[in-house]
């Protein structure tokens, strides 16, 4: 069985690329980068073995990148922009941690995972620790409202993790479920990267709340393509049929038992519910996804809330660093891994 292509998941122009849209910003990464590992040198035998072995864990950096294009909105990147992705990057690489830990996982950004290296234990504490780290950046400079957004994305992402495994056990989810649980586990945290950003340069509160829903619906349109990818053929970095596997119910399937009757629902709910699949079962459900137009569907939910946030970014003035935040949004709904 062959998984659906690229082409028939994506109608946009594939043209953007994360190395461009580093360009604007690079030398704040560079600049970035300094702040982040000061901020996570420790003087502490295993800490500093997993310090070190967390700073080669290197990811796309999305989210920094996220906060100082959302700053340059409005002036110039600063001391306060910088921080706020390190409070980021610090609060996403504890709950990638911890993630990996109850999922049992093996490797991350094509390393072994943490819980691998120093097992499950000392993972913890380490998420802990980065969490902790977090907080000290925001209250040793008096940061204030930056810790106020963090504490926000903090309890969002909590909420709609329990709430996912929840439903993973009960396989109850609904779509209106499904948009609630990815607002809070995934979009809660671009929308903090937006919010932040914007907080540290914009000169009213209503230009940090516009940022804020930009985020949000950026993110909701970032995960809905996370979940694609799970029905599709591409080397993303994670097997197809992962979250098939790990009974976790995404929008293609929900969308795909919307077009099924009673009795064929049912036979599917309970497919889908098995522990232990086999790979042609796992095909079977990708097959019944692909023909009841589940991932048409998902993707013009996706596309949809991808238009809204860059409609709301057009309500500000045009200008380049305007443009480059457009481009980002494009690239999160055409991205191949």
């Amino acid at each position: 069985m062959e998984t659906i292509s690229e082409n028939k998941l994506i109608d946009k122009p594939q043209n953007v690329k994360l190395a461009d849209l580093r360009n604007p910003v690079e030398s704040h990464l560079s600049a970035f980068k300094t702040f982040y590992r000061k901020e996570l040198s420790t003087n502490q035998f295993l800490l500093d073995q997993m310090v070190r072995y967390l700073l080669k864990m290197k990811g796309k950096e999305l989210r920094p990148i996220l906060v100082f294009y959302a700053a340059r909105l409005f002036g110039e990147v600063n001391e306060r922009s910088y921080r706020a992705a390190t409070m980021i990057e610090l609060l996403h690489t504890a709950t990638l941690i911890h993630d990996d830990v109850v999922d049992d996982a093996s490797t991350r950004r094509g390393l072994l995972s943490f819980n691998q290296v120093f097992k499950n234990k000392a993972s913890i504490l380490l998420g802990d620790y980065l969490l902790a780290k977090g907080l000290l950046v925001s209250l040793e400079s008096d940061e204030f409202e930056l810790l106020k957004i963090m504490s926000k994305a903090v309890k969002a992402m909590s909420e709609g993790e329990l709430n996912q495994l929840k439903a993973s056990k009960l396989q109850n989810l609904t779509e209106e479920k499904y948009i609630q649980i990815i607002t809070d586990k995934t979009a809660s945290l671009l929308a903090a990267c937006c919010e932040s950003g914007a907080s540290t340069t914009a000169s009213t509160s209503s230009e940090v709340e516009l940022m804020r829903e930009v985020g949000l619906n950026m993110g909701i349109a970032f995960q809905i393509r996370d979940d694609l990818f799970d029905y599709s053929s591409l080397k993303t970095g994670k097997p197809s049929g992962n979250d098939i596997l790990e009974r976790k119910m995404t929008l293609p399937f929900i969308a795909a038992l919307e077009k099924t009757s009673f009795l064929d629902n049912r036979k599917w709910r309970k497919k889908y519910r098995k522990k232990q699949k086999t790979r042609t079962e796992i095909e079977e459900i990708i097959t019944f996804v692909n023909e009841k137009d589940g991932l048409t569907y998902a993707q013009t939910l996706m596309n949809k809330y991808s238009e809204k946030s860059i409609k709301l970014l057009k309500t500000l003035p045009q200008s380049q660093e305007r443009t480059d935040m457009e481009r980002l949004i494009t690239y999160i709904t055409t991205r191949k891994k």
